[in-house]
């Protein structure tokens, strides 16, 4: 089966008359002149009033989507989305010192739950960095060690955030 390509025009019995404006793996987005958008099987029975000559790329906007963020957030320094566990929210960390002569400093918890996110992002980056980088292979294992290290100082915050899988993760075993 040849598929059409964006900009064919289709006659449908139940919808009437539309252009092809997008083409999946599995199904022709059509907008009908009166039934607006609507997604048909791509072996739907139909009549091409006219088809475009167009080659047709049948990834998914979904599948470009998602291939996308997976390539961002490994190159770039943008940073997810982490949330901080529902029970901490509105909190404040309060610091006391020894001394009771000295004042005692309170900070709201989402700000200090930012700063501690802003610090794993960026050892994520200074680790793509290494990786990419003209350093031996020595040099490059010394420094991911070190920086398996960091993680694992960082692990005491794990409680502030709301799922697992962002959690900082030091040397297993």
């Amino acid at each position: 089966m040849k598929l059409l390509g964006i900009g064919s025009r289709i006659n449908h019995n139940e919808f009437g008359k539309g252009v092809v404006t997008n083409v999946t793996t599995k199904h022709y987005w059509v907008t009908f002149i009166d039934n607006g958008l609507e997604t048909i099987e791509l072996d739907s029975a139909f009549e091409v009033i006219e088809a475009a000559e167009d080659d047709v790329d049948t990834i998914s906007f979904y599948e470009v989507e998602r291939t996308l963020k997976s390539i961002l957030k490994q190159w770039s320094d943008v940073s997810e989305v982490v949330t901080i566990a529902d029970k901490w929210k509105g909190g404040k960390l309060i610091m006391e010192p020894g001394d009771s002569n000295l004042k005692s400093n309170e900070v709201p918890i989402d700000t200090f739950f930012n700063k501690i996110t802003m610090v794993r992002d960026r050892l994520r980056v200074m680790e793509q960095k290494i990786n990419s980088s003209n350093l031996d292979a020595q040099e490059k294992i010394d420094l991911q060690q070190y920086l398996t290290r960091c993680y694992g100082s960082l692990t005491t915050f794990n409680v502030l955030f709301k799922h697992k899988d962002h959690n900082f993760v030091g040397q297993k075993g």
